[in-house]
């Protein structure tokens, strides 16, 4: 039992010693310098030997219950020999297994003041203590390591889950991926489809357009053969009808030389020796110079064209119109003098009576004769032909008037009157639309009228209107349509002078496939441009003032006449409008046909005009106006008969207009002036501005 209580008293020691106040970390396991005592190979203690020694001999001896023990009871050891088998820093055990300070130190003076006493009763105990450590120790060893192998297990087993649980995942990632990749294999071939699918439809696409082109291509070539020849039958035609003209000139020609050759021999007349004839031999001469310079000139052209031969007409009407008045003349002449002859000899006779009967008689005054005094130079009136022409254009609008009375006088009816509203917006609102923006859009314009007036029904403010919803229909827009583009002229050309040409060439191709409209439009602005004819209105006996001056031209509100400044303005635009209209075709039309209304008509205007007596301001600006639009066309048209005229114009007739015009009316003069003046100099007629170009009608 004391030795039981000393162990544990050594314990309770051992636990109090700074070595067995360490503390332990509980994860010391980790730390391998922990664990090297554990690892390490188990070897013996160098005390082993003393232990085994002090416990043979002292094992059967025990301390007294009083702990005391005298010194003969035990083997005495040298001083030395304890001291050097006793390790160094070694303390006994304590007396008492009570853990209080005061009998740790009680047990450690009491083992100080009996080292040397009991020396081997120390031995065994520190022998003891020694195993009880090494004990101890190997438990604590046996226990870390079976801690350890359980770790190891743990962590094995933690490895596997994990091992496991990577695998699982590892086969769902390959899952996944193999899922992607198969998606991704379906969605690439379902775009190669796709796109195989649009490719073939894009294929089928170009083919059909390529056969379709190639149809197209084929309906051209086989056009354009068609046109080639169609263009050398037209100039076969056109050469056996420019021969055939030509034989028809020199013919004239031969008979102008004949009939001129008639009145050379009465250029005196041998009965009448004070009328000179020498007038009609200069007129007779200068008509024939005019016709072999037209010969020449076309015969340097090519062939003379249907305008040519008509002038050569017109002149051989004139040659035997002049060798008429000629005959007429000395008829006239000779009559006269016979009868003055007769009254003569009766006079002379009367007189011998009369002296032998009166002896003193004062003869009466002889008196002078009343015959009418020609005035020389210009004419005051238009010619006779002219003037019939005039009055049959008036007499065809009065008629067409007539002929849709129905329609212009239905106030009663609605459903006319409407019909009546629809038909004339579907004649002027195609007018209004007119402008020089493309060619394209001037032809939507000739479409609408010509289909209006060939029957075909138009849209017009959503509503299909045609001449053939009343009978009196295609009349009635016939006027108003004529009437519409000579007001367009003295509106919108007499401020916009480029606008005569679209409009001009939009009537001239509506004038060609529908002559109706041409002659109300002629009598339309013969009306509204007296001047357009020419023709200057004489004021008849019993014509108001007002109303002369309409017939003059001029707007008349509320007895008000128009400023001269607007009335000018006006007569410019639909001058001008004429200008262009005698000049331009149609693009699309019969090439073949004659112009309805060439420039045959505006060579004879500008004749007429220049045979006619000029008035202040207006005859100026008219002549200017004129030549200024359709100059280059006549030029090119009429040659040196042209420079002819222009050469007039400036030698003869410019000053027969300075002798009427006042200082304040000027200006349009000096225009004329400059403008005629840079044209001889530079002996060429420049191109309207404004004029419609060929590339004008590809947009």
């Amino acid at each position: 039992m004391e030795s039981w209580e000393l162990r544990f008293d050594t314990l309770e020691a051992l636990r109090l010693s700074s070595k067995g106040r360490l503390s332990y970390c509980s994860r010391w396991q980790e730390d391998e310098a922990s664990l090297e005592g554990c690892v390490a190979p188990v070897e013996l203690s160098p005390y082993c030997g003393w232990v085994l020694d002090s416990l043979g001999g002292q094992l059967a001896q025990e301390i007294t219950p009083s702990g005391t023990s005298t010194p003969k009871q035990s083997t005495p050891l040298p001083k030395r020999a304890s001291a050097e088998k006793i390790p160094p820093g070694s303390s006994s055990p304590p007396s008492s297994t009570e853990p209080s300070e005061t009998k740790e130190n009680d047990h450690l003076s009491l083992l100080e003041i009996n080292q040397e006493v009991f020396p081997a009763v120390m031995s065994s105990k520190v022998a003891k203590v020694e195993g009880c450590i090494r004990m101890y120790e190997e438990m604590h060893r046996l226990r870390a390591k079976e801690r350890l192998r359980q770790r190891q297990e743990e962590q094995e087993q933690m490895v596997r889950a994990a091992y496991a649980q990577a695998s699982e995942q590892l086969k769902r990632f390959d899952e996944l991926r193999e899922l992607k990749r198969h998606q991704e294999f379906q969605e690439l071939q379902e775009v190669m489809e796709k796109s195989s699918k649009e490719a073939q439809g894009q294929q089928e696409k170009l083919k059909e357009e390529h056969r379709h082109r190639a149809k197209i291509l084929n309906l051209k070539l086989r056009e354009a053969e068609q046109q080639r020849q169609r263009q050398e039958e037209l100039e076969r035609l056109r050469k056996e009808e420019g021969q055939e003209r030509l034989r028809r000139l020199y013919s004239i020609q031969e008979e102008l030389l004949q009939l001129n050759q008639q009145i050379d021999p009465n250029y005196r007349h041998k009965d009448l020796p004070r009328i000179d004839l020498s007038a009609y031999s200069n007129r007779g001469n200068q008509i024939c110079g005019l016709v072999s310079g037209l010969i020449r000139t076309t015969s340097e052209r090519g062939f003379p064209t249907q305008a040519d031969v008509a002038s050569t007409e017109r002149a051989l009407q004139e040659m035997r119109g002049l060798i008429a008045s000629m005959q007429q003349e000395i008829t006239a002449a000779l009559e006269e003098k016979k009868r003055k002859d007769e009254e003569e000899k009766k006079q002379k006779q009367e007189e011998l009576e009369k002296k032998e009967q009166m002896k003193s008689q004062t003869p009466a005054p002889a008196q002078q004769s009343g015959g009418k005094q020609q005035k020389e130079g210009l004419q005051l009136k238009t010619e006779e032909n002219i003037m019939q022409w005039y009055r049959q254009l008036q007499d065809a609008a009065e008629q067409c008037v007539a002929a849709f009375s129905e329609i212009g006088n239905c106030k009663g009816n609605t459903e006319v009157k409407k019909i009546k509203t629809n038909l004339q917006k579907a004649a002027t609102i195609p007018v209004s639309q007119i402008s020089s923006i493309s060619g394209s859009k001037l032809r939507e314009v000739f479409d609408k009228i010509n289909n209006l007036l060939s029957g075909k029904p138009v849209q017009t403010e959503g509503q299909a209107v045609s001449v053939t919803q009343h009978p009196q229909g295609l009349e009635f827009v016939c006027y108003k349509l004529a009437e519409k583009f000579v007001k367009h002229g003295e509106g919108e050309v007499s401020f916009h002078h480029d606008s005569a040409f679209p409009i001009a060439v939009v009537l001239s191709g509506i004038w060609e496939l529908h002559p109706r409209v041409g002659d109300i439009f002629l009598a339309h602005l013969h009306k509204k441009c007296p001047y357009s004819v020419p023709f200057y209105p004489a004021r008849r006996e019993g014509t108001s003032m007002e109303e002369y001056q309409r017939i003059l031209g001029y707007e008349v509100h509320d007895s008000k006449v128009e400023e001269q400044d607007h009335f000018l303005k006006r007569m410019s635009g639909m001058i001008r409008l004429y200008a262009a209209i005698i000049q331009l075709r149609w693009p699309y039309g019969n090439k073949q046909g004659a112009h309805p209304h060439g420039l045959s008509y505006g060579w004879r205007w500008l004749a007429q005009m220049l045979n006619l007596e000029p008035l202040a301001d207006v005859t100026a600006m008219l002549l200017l106006d004129f030549l200024e639009v359709c100059g280059n066309a006549l030029m090119k048209q009429y040659g040196i008969q042209f420079w002819k005229t222009m050469f007039f114009i400036q030698k003869c007739y410019i000053p027969r207009i300075e002798a009427v015009t006042s200082s304040g009316q000027m200006g349009c003069l000096s225009r004329l002036k400059n403008f005629v003046q840079k044209c001889l100099q530079a002996e060429e007629i420049p191109l309207p501005k404004g004029i419609l170009t060929p590339s004008f009608w590809r947009t």
